[in-house]
């Protein structure tokens, strides 16, 4: 997400930072480019007009000229009206109300409600033990109330039972009776929509809302649709009254602009965003995080989040004690490989790197993306359970074989078991430290040296705190920390004071042996998984 408009915006920053002094008409001519940028991102007008004036009044004057770093200044003002711009704390859902909670879905047609009311329902359930009922208001459209049903059966959560002939305000009122009386924490209406906003849908939301008082109404919208979501938001804002607002789609958003925009104008905050088909591709929106990625710095908090859920513990600690005996077959590899796509992906991965979102053509031309993943996984899936217990077994007719398999080539099957050699002796050199982190800290730097950047493993080991102990303030001083070590601000390719010698877990010069949490040995004084 974003990509495109972090790509210009940090083409225009780096240009402020590499200078040593500057003018305000430097900064004037940087705020027409940076303007440029948000207008081809979808950003809507008003905001862009709101945001080159904020910056403008604070970048253009003394303080940032005769500042010891002048452009880094400008990045950092640039960095806190982004962060006001997408509103300054995050917001979850509210369920600090009496039991049952009604969360009511608004939205159109085809912007993912049932989808993500799905999606909500599994991580009230999962993450706080909420007992939650789902039931559709949707008698329009064929087989809707059929698939939540089938939704609710797949992340295991309750649906209201069908009863032919209700209408959709007859069916919320018998939804939050039997979430009173079933003694549900949180019963969730998702409504029907229409292919565009018209007074009859309008007239249905309003009736459903005085019927079922909902604590919570959640417009969910299609962040690719930019500019029209952001009039859809203001137009459901102000006929039903919105509490926040679910942004889908976003991993398919290279621009940005209605995350950017939908805050600004209608004062309502967005609370989640769908990041992909999965019932668990749904984050909670953080706007200094968000700010963080847009200009390149990273988003170290979400990735360690990320990779704590996960990283299996138990195959964790038993994969640490093959490494100790200095064992990794191809079984191992394929585990790490899904492992990478269950945390979303090299892509996804890199871009919570401060600095890393540099790299991707040097990713890209070294043949590192996520169908290298699905590709490998092929490989090692067309082999015996013999040659991927000893890989040296695998001569020139095996491996004719397993490309004819797979659909590859003896070239593939020789690059995966040249990768598969130098992740064995990395694992072997770890001897089991720090478990789940140093496989990862392994096959990250089994792929980076196809770029010749074989230090580039360094920053996936390590020792994972363990979050589950953390408070939210903890986790922010992870991301401060990274922050006050300069990761991804003004060093020469945006990468983080010689990358190459990030093998060992640390970065070098840092005060007292500092290291990025899960990427390389977790900071000192904070607990770390056993």
């Amino acid at each position: 997400m974003f990509d495109s408009l972090q790509e210009r915006l940090g083409s225009i920053l780096n240009n402020l930072t590499g200078r040593g002094a500057l003018s305000d008409a430097d900064v004037a001519a940087a705020l027409r480019e940076v303007r440029r940028a948000l207008i081809e991102a979808d950003v809507a007008l008003e905001v862009v007009r709101l945001f080159t004036d904020r910056v403008r009044e604070k970048a253009v004057g003394a303080a940032v000229v005769k500042s010891i770093k002048p452009g880094q200044m400008v990045v950092k003002i640039v960095h806190d009206e982004l962060v006001s711009i997408l509103g300054e704390t995050s917001e979850t859902i509210d369920l600090n109300a009496p039991a049952p909670v009604v969360v009511m879905y608004v939205g159109l047609q085809g912007s993912g409600k049932t989808t993500t009311t799905g999606k909500i329902a599994r991580r009230l359930t999962d993450r706080q033990n909420k007992k939650v009922l789902m039931a559709s208001l949707d008698t329009r459209r064929p087989a809707a109330q059929e698939q939540l049903r089938q939704l609710g059966e797949q992340v295991k959560v309750a649906t209201l039972p069908v009863v032919a002939g209700q209408s959709p305000v007859e069916i919320a009122r018998r939804a939050v009776q039997a979430g009173r009386l079933g003694g549900y924490d949180v019963v969730m209406l998702d409504t029907a929509g229409r292919t565009h906003i018209d007074e009859p849908l309008m007239a249905e939301m309003a009736e459903i809302k005085q019927a079922a008082n909902p604590h919570e109404i959640l417009l969910v919208a299609d962040a690719l649709t930019g500019q029209d979501a952001v009039n859809l938001a203001r137009n459901f804002n102000d006929r039903v009254g919105l509490t926040g607002i679910v942004l889908t789609r976003m991993d398919g958003d290279g621009r940005g602009g209605a995350a950017l925009s939908v805050r600004a104008v209608t004062g309502k905050p967005i609370k989640m965003i769908g990041t992909g088909e999965k019932m668990d591709a749904l984050e909670e929106f953080h706007p200094k995080r968000i700010a963080d990625r847009i200009l390149g710095m990273g988003d170290i908090v979400s990735l360690v989040e990320r990779a704590a859920e996960t990283i299996d513990a138990e195959k964790a600690a038993a994969m640490a004690k093959k490494m100790q005996a200095g064992q990794f077959d191809l079984n191992d590899l394929a585990d790490q490989l899904r492992q990478m796509q269950k945390m979303g992906g090299l892509g996804s991965i890199m871009g919570m790197m401060p600095g890393m979102n540099k790299m991707q053509d040097q990713m890209a031309a070294a043949g590192l993306d996520d169908r290298m993943f699905g590709q490998q996984l092929a490989i090692i899936g067309s082999m015996t359970k013999a040659e991927r217990k000893n890989p040296d077994i695998l001569k020139h007719s095996r491996k004719k074989r397993i490309a004819a398999g797979s659909g590859t080539d003896a070239a593939a099957i020789n690059k995966l078991l040249k990768m598969h050699r130098q992740m064995a002796d990395m694992m072997k050199a770890m001897g089991g430290k720090g478990k789940g982190g140093s496989m990862m800290r392994g096959l990250m730097g089994g792929m980076a040296s196809k770029m010749g950047l074989g230090g580039l493993g360094g920053m996936m080991g390590g020792g994972m705190p363990d979050l589950s102990k953390m408070d939210p303030k903890q986790l922010e001083a992870l991301q401060k920390q990274a922050e006050a070590a300069g990761l991804g601000k003004g060093l020469p390719g945006g990468l983080p004071g010689g990358l190459g010698g990030m093998g060992g877990g640390g970065l070098p010069g840092l005060p007292g042996g500092m290291k990025l949490p899960g990427l390389g040995g977790g900071f000192p004084g904070l607990p770390r998984k056993k």
